[in-house]
């Protein structure tokens, strides 16, 4: 399954791991995007989907910094 992770996954996974264990919360998706270079929050959006498809964050759409690893 981690296999099949694009580079783009990688980051954002590898961002969420260093955000939470600096400040215990997960980064907002603005946050994410900047961290990795994107300039788009709906790519992170997508790409945070597809992590959760794969069952590898956890994500709660009601609030703000909601994603947690799996």
């Amino acid at each position: 399954m981690i296999d099949s992770l694009t580079e783009r996954q990688e980051q954002i996974l590898r961002c969420l791991r260093e955000v939470i264990a600096e400040t215990g919360e997960a980064p907002t998706l603005a946050e994410t995007a900047r961290r990795v270079g994107l300039s788009s929050k709906s790519a992170v959006h997508d790409q945070l989907g597809r992590l959760h498809e794969l069952g590898l964050v956890v994500r709660d759409d009601l609030h703000h910094r909601s994603c947690r690893l799996s």
